[in-house]
């Protein structure tokens, strides 16, 4: 499906999705990526709905690998957003919506990042328009599986 833009061409906007791939600015990829607004479009290391796992969505979130601090539950506070994290992530399942578990998401949700799931088009769409205006956000899309 094409889609159409009004946005500024500066930033990365899903542009087609169809089976098999995705376009994000005129360009196709083959493959799941990881996106912001603004730079690079990443290979996503989630091969499938089945291998989302909390590495993959630290790594489509763009966030490093920390060391907690063993002694923070001392003061009760919940982790915080770090400061290049997305308000939310978008995560495109494939042709269909498919809920990712709880444990899975849960790191993310407690430092205050939204994660969504749902259908690859869905995300797409979303994305876009949450990019359209201004927000934080990043897109994890898997390409829609090919139909029999």
């Amino acid at each position: 499906m094409q889609l159409q833009s009004e946005s500024n061409p500066a930033l990365n906007t899903v542009t087609a999705y169809g089976e098999d791939y995705i376009e994000i600015n005129a360009v196709t990829y083959r493959h799941a990526v990881c996106f912001g607004p603004e730079g690079e479009v990443h290979r996503w290391s989630a091969s499938g709905p089945g291998a989302i796992s909390r590495a993959s969505l630290r790594q489509a979130a763009g966030l490093t690998e920390s060391r907690p601090d063993p002694m923070a539950f001392l003061d009760g506070t919940p982790p915080s957003r770090p400061a290049n994290a997305p308000e939310v992530l978008l995560v495109g399942t494939g042709s269909q919506q498919r809920l990712l578990p709880a444990e899975t998401v849960s790191e993310l949700l407690s430092m205050g990042i939204g994660v969504e799931s749902m259908s690859t088009q869905a995300a797409a769409r979303t994305y876009n328009i949450l990019m359209a205006e201004g927000r934080r956000v990043i897109a994890a899309l898997l390409p829609l599986e090919p139909t029999q």
